[in-house]
């Protein structure tokens, strides 16, 4: 199999990216920071190849994964986990929300556009996108942030919907995580808040094999999401 992770250089990207180079997956890596592409591509056992990709960049991110599918010489699956998380401060909450959309959600676009494009001429493929479980629920000390996520999983569904109407072999998988320990988030104890990134890559690999639409992570998310929906 031949994969590209959009955000690979931290968190659940990195970690699924040696989960897959172990289970004999050629990797595309592309995140912005080049530097740490390269240190994680040391460590992985099988063939890989690292792409510096700013998705807010359109045209040259288009440009650079067609790059990286050339030298992968194919690509089954992508998985679009780039993205950004900030608070809004009251009144300065413009830049960060900007940022947040530009990422989040035009980012996000650019690259499954242009998968799906690729897999729809192919015949096949698998498109894997990272929203939240926070799409059950606003947050005011983030709206722009939330409502990002909210289109990715709005969006993912729709793409779903898209590729079964013309009968096209391409799977789609949202994933929905909670509270994960990476570089950005301070690591903290307690059953309901976060799990280590190498364990919720081990759920994303194995929600992608079995090619589910959704995935909570970890699994206890699914019930906090019904509250949510049930007292929002």
């Amino acid at each position: 199999m031949k994969a590209i992770i959009i955000g690979a250089s931290s968190g659940i990207g990195r970690e699924l990216a040696k989960i897959l180079s172990k289970n004999n997956c050629s990797v595309g890596l592309a995140a912005r920071n080049i530097e740490k592409l390269v240190e994680l591509q040391k460590e992985l056992p099988g063939y890989s190849y690292v792409r510096a990709i700013d998705v807010t960049h359109n045209s040259d991110a288009r440009e650079k994964l067609h790059e990286l599918i050339d030298e992968l010489g194919g690509l089954d699956l992508i998985v679009i986990g780039s993205g950004v998380g900030y608070t809004s401060p009251i009144p300065d909450s413009w830049e960060c929300d900007k940022k947040a959309v530009e990422v989040n959600v035009c980012g996000f676009m650019v690259i499954a556009d242009e998968a799906l494009k690729y897999f729809i001429k192919q015949g096949f493929g698998h498109i894997v996108g990272v929203s939240s479980v926070i799409n059950e629920r606003r947050n005011g000390t983030a709206p722009a942030f939330n409502a990002s996520k909210v289109f990715v999983a709005n969006y993912l569904e729709g793409i779903r919907q898209k590729v079964n109407s013309i009968g096209a072999k391409i799977f789609v998988t949202d994933i929905r995580p909670g509270l994960v320990n990476n570089d950005e988030v301070v690591k903290k104890d307690g059953l309901f808040l976060g799990i280590p990134p190498e364990k919720a890559a081990s759920q994303v690999y194995k929600a992608i094999v079995k090619k589910k639409k959704y995935v909570y992570i970890t699994k206890r998310w699914s019930f906090l999401s019904w509250m949510l929906r049930l007292f929002s």
